[in-house]
This record gives structure tokens, sequence and C-alpha cells, in this order.
């Protein structure tokens, strides 16, 4: 484990910040009106504005701009040599004993934050054993909670890129088809069991064509972000069968500002857990692939305080990402700089480290008591949801920012 790396920027040495010089995450941002959104770095409070560094060739990772665009795409075409030489860079320049260079510094309190990269496709999985095993124990008994399958393939869908939004954006409730178990016909209504998913997103930065192995897909990975895959339960279970989720999940998915990268969480790297049937072997890892991050959820009521709701991490997941990408391109499937694969709900073996309301509720069951007393199944218009995660070093933490999206109500539609 490294220790905390000093910079000269004096909020980046502080233990509470998610933003040490150890981790250098990278986001999108604008400041003031009028003003391009442009690609920058998180340190301590500040931010790092890589398109003035650019233009003032302090930084010229492609010997052409690829930071004054509202995306880091460009820049993940570049690879893995560029990604390495862009932290050294950075490292070298935020540096304790380094010369300061404030006029690159903006206050991030000062910015509006926007989507770091454009989202190619979007594909979400199913990988925590213990969520899919709570969520099977409820509609089929724990004896046949798991699938056939669920030991043997890392089990996903394809999802909506277009609805993938940044961290701050409202999220409507939606309308969709609802049947109840004993109504003779679905009736088109505003869902009334909305839910979160507390998941970790997974950035492809390098295309690939045909099938790639376990470390080949771990290579491809540029970084991860929190992630919030909003579901609709009510329209979920009329719709799912027999092909899977669709509009349940169509609402929005809401990731957190900043990409953390693959090399800042290298000293947290862990293993999967152990196997209870053996992965066929182009599912084996050579090497441990999935991360130590301590992941909690908030609950705001509307002019209330937080309660945390659930807390877990997540090395609970019984696939890594990096399986879940090698699984991907099995088929030949072409992967594409900007895919986002989404981990799947993280839920942890107790009660108070589960991943979802469905779960904290049991399915409605067992409402949640909120710290105001007020109590939830389900979230209720004018509800902020809060994810928030990080890796715990040697006095410091690399962590993503919040990850947070509250609910308005559904909207007439036409309206």
């Amino acid at each position: 484990m490294t220790d905390l790396l000093r910079s000269w920027v004096e909020s980046a040495n502080t233990p509470e910040t998610d933003f040490p010089l150890n981790n250098l995450p990278y986001g999108v941002f604008s400041s003031g009106e009028g003003t391009m959104p442009r690609c920058g770095v998180a340190i301590g409070e500040k931010i790092f504005d890589l398109c003035a560094a650019e233009g003032d060739d302090l930084v010229t990772p492609a010997g052409h701009p690829v930071f004054d665009v509202p995306f880091w795409n460009d820049f993940m075409e570049l690879g893995p040599e560029a990604w390495g030489e862009l932290r050294a860079r950075l490292t070298e320049l935020l540096a304790e004993g380094a010369e300061p260079l404030p006029g690159y510094l903006v206050d991030q309190a000062a910015v509006q934050m926007h989507m770091p990269f454009r989202v190619s496709e979007y594909t979400d999985f199913y990988a925590s054993r213990n969520h899919a095993f709570n969520v099977g124990s409820m509609f089929r008994g724990p004896e046949n909670a798991l699938p056939p399958n669920w030991l043997h393939i890392p089990i996903g869908y394809n999802g909506r890129a277009s609805s993938v939004v940044v961290s701050g954006t409202p999220i409507i409730r939606p309308h969709g088809q609802l049947k109840g178990p004993d109504d003779d016909a679905p009736r088109f209504a505003a869902s009334q069991r909305f839910d979160i998913e507390l998941e970790m997103g997974a950035i492809v930065g390098q295309p690939s064509e045909g099938p790639i192995s376990v470390e080949q897909a771990f290579e491809n990975i540029f970084g991860y972000v929190l992630l919030n895959d909003w579901s609709a339960r009510d329209i979920q279970a009329w719709e799912y069968q027999p092909l899977g989720p669709f509009q349940s999940k169509a609402t929005a998915t809401t990731i957190s500002p900043w990409i953390v990268t693959a090399a800042a969480l290298e000293p947290f790297r862990t293993s999967t857990p152990e196997r209870e049937r053996e992965l066929l072997p182009y599912l084996a890892e050579p090497a441990p692939m999935l991360y130590d991050i301590a992941l909690e959820v908030g609950l705001t009521p509307e002019g209330g305080r937080e309660t945390v709701l659930s807390q877990t991490n997540l090395k609970e997941l019984y696939y890594s990402a990096a399986q879940q990408l090698a699984h991907h391109t099995s088929s030949g499937c072409p992967m594409r700089v900007g895919d986002l694969l989404g981990s799947g709900t993280i839920s942890g073996a107790e009660s108070h480290a589960r991943g979802s309301l469905l779960e904290m509720s049991w399915g409605g069951k067992e409402p949640v008591t909120l710290d105001t007393g007020e109590t939830r199944c389900f979230i209720e218009d004018g509800d902020t949801l809060t994810l928030r995660g990080a890796a715990q070093g040697k006095g410091y933490r690399i962590g993503f920012g919040a990850c947070m999206g509250q609910i308005l109500p559904a909207r007439e539609i036409g309206g």
C-alpha cells in the first residue's frame, strides 16, 4: 500500500478528502455562464483545468488538443501508455515541492459538473451473489433462489446509453404498465415501487474485436464510477418475462461525475469470493481483479436530514468487471471506447448491507425507518438518494464524490 502523496494544493492533503494526489480522477466541468464544458482533474477541493494546461503546453498527451471537449473519449482512445504518462505528468505538476500553478485551479464548489464521457453502449449485470439470492428468495424461495446458470455465467442485459445521466440530474417518476397479482388486466400508471440499485460502473477505454481474455479485459478498463440504476419494480414484475428488463430500467441511470482510474485503485486490488462452482477457463482470473471499496446509500426526504440506509463493499461481487467484459466479448461482440458496464446491485450478507430498497424492505413487507421517524418501502417523491464510495489507504482515501438524484413527481403523459 502506498503512502499519501502530498500536494501543494493543501486541501488535497487532508485525511477526509476524496481527492488526494493519489487519486487524480477525471471529469468534465464548466465555470461561469457561457463557458464551454471542458476536461479537468479533481485535486482536493479544486479542479486542475486540463484544457488551459494543454493550451499552454503543460500537458500534451496527443500532440493535438484532446481536453478542450466535453468528454474523455478522445483521451481514452490514446491507450494505456498515454494514460500512464498523463498520470505521471499530473503527479509531477501537482506534487508538493513543484512550482505552484494556482492560475489553473478552479473551485469545485463554483462549477457545474457534466457527463464525464460519451456513453457508447450500456450493459447492466447481475453479479452480486447476496443480491441475487435475496431477490430470488423473495420470489422463488431460498431453495430455488439462484437460477441454474448464475454460478457459471455473468448474467446481464443491454440497457439504454441515452438514459445515463450525471449526478445531480433530477429523476422523474416513470409511468408504465402495472398489474397486481389479483388484477385481471394491467393498467397504465406511475410506478409506486420505484427503487435504487447501488452499483459500480466500469468504463471501457479500448476497443476490441472478437473475444478477449480476462487479463486483456482488465487492461482495457479505463476507470470506474458509482452507478445507480433506477428501477421501477412494479413495471419490471409485469414486463420481465420472458425477455427480462425493458421499460422498468429505462428511466435513468445516474453516475458519479468523476472517473476514478484503474491506476488509482491499483493498491486496493483484491480477489473475488471463493467459487462455489469452478468457472469455465475463459472466465478464470490470473490475478486479483476486484477492489476493496467501501460503499453506502443515503436517503434524504424533502426538507429532512439524511439517513444512511446501507453500507457494503465492492468486494462482495461474485464476478469482477474484467470477467464481465471478457464474457461480453466471448460471442464476438465488439466493444467500443466509452462502453459502460454496470456491476449489478452490490449487497452484503447482512441486512444493513443490502443495495436496494427491494431488499431492505423485503419486497415492501418490512418498512425501513428513517432517522426522521418516517418509513419507506420504496422511494417517495421529493426523496434524494445519494451513493458514496471510497477505498481507504494509509491516511488517505480514493473517493468518487457523490452519485445523487432527487425524485420528482410523474408527469402527465404528453405534458
